[in-house]
């Protein structure tokens, strides 16, 4: 059931050649099933969309064409066959894409509620870096209490968001930076982090902890060797970004001996089953911890949604420190 008479047609913000975005107007999309339509408010921007833009990341198939991979609004329609959801819900959705727009529609199992106390501009900051962060950590990284993490690119989205979680959770965090600036944003939300412009992170961490159990790496191949270094006995790294390029050599003596585990992932192509299970954990285990406050999403900026293009510009140009949010100024 609808929340209101829904416009035919809608802003839009789309790939355009050569490696730029540009506004037009596209229909409303219809729910199908299992879906909902959501009028939004806000929408994260991430490194996965401006390299879709530059053409090094396509959208899975299926997925829309359109860029943005988190939303926050109003439910305005909703499948027959939704339940959990209705019509009017505010609510935040992870996506593969469609969410430079004002309106998308996302899997019912992909939405959750607008924590308590928070606006929807800083929700929309939350559904790609907690599921990202929640099944590469926590999941696959297997973090536990009483273990040590390190999160290289702590000021960026994933980082700030890895580093509260584990922080909420009592896990000792380090991170790594390129600015002093970056470093105190990094220390006011629980981490102790390096500059490794200035510093060696793989001795200062050394000095300090000894070692840690769970790397999380946007970096890839130029950190490889120091990351296994650096782990402790059993100690997993987690890479999910290749910043530092995608091919190195791996000691796997190193590995042996210390019973490594080496993995890594993405999430945008896995199926909607896999994101419903994330989704259920952060339900239960992370957004109470958002509403009490321990988990709060940093932003750095937001812009309207017509100048997706230079919110963009700040990741490509590494100065991000946490989140930059498009605005919906009609739908807001």
């Amino acid at each position: 059931m609808k929340t209101e008479q829904l416009p035919a047609v809608m802003t839009a913000i789309e790939i355009n050649e050569p490696d730029s975005l540009r506004a037009v107007t596209r229909p409303v999309p219809v729910p199908g099933p299992g879906e909902v339509l959501i009028k939004i408010a806000a929408a994260g921007v991430n490194r996965p969309d401006c390299l879709q833009r530059r053409g090094l990341y396509p959208a899975p198939p299926g997925a829309s064409d359109l860029p943005g991979l988190e939303v926050a609004g109003i439910v305005a329609d909703t499948a027959e066959d939704v339940t959990r959801i209705k019509t009017g819900d505010r609510v935040c959705a992870l996506l593969t894409g469609g969410g430079y727009a004002e309106y998308c529609v996302a899997p019912a199992v992909q939405c959750l509620p607008v924590p308590e106390g928070l606006s929807m501009t800083e929700a929309a900051a939350l559904p790609e870096t907690c599921f990202t962060v929640w099944s590469n950590v926590f999941d696959r990284g297997r973090l536990t209490s009483g273990e040590t993490l390190l999160v290289h690119g702590g000021a960026s989205g994933i980082g700030t968001t890895a580093i509260q979680m584990a922080h909420a959770f009592g896990i000792r965090v380090f991170a790594t930076v390129g600015s002093d600036e970056k470093r105190r944003l990094c220390e006011d939300i629980g981490a102790e982090a390096i500059n490794y412009r200035k510093e060696n992170f793989l001795e200062t961490i050394k000095d300090a902890a000894g070692g840690v159990d769970v790397i999380l790496d946007i970096v890839g191949a130029k950190y490889l060797d120091a990351n296994t270094k650096l782990l402790n006995t059993g100690g997993r790294l987690v890479i999910i970004g290749l910043l530092g390029g995608a091919k190195s050599e791996l000691n796997l003596g190193r590995v042996l001996t210390k019973r490594l585990t080496v993995t890594g992932s993405t999430l945008r192509a896995r199926n909607i089953s896999f994101k419903g299970d994330i989704a259920d954990s952060l339900r239960t285990q992370v957004w109470p911890k958002i509403e009490s406050g321990d988990i709060k999403p940093v932003i750095q900026a937001t812009f309207p949604l017509e100048e997706a293009l230079k919110a963009q510009q700040i990741l490509d140009a590494n100065e991000a420190m946490g989140k930059i949010v498009l605005i919906n100024t009609e739908n807001a």
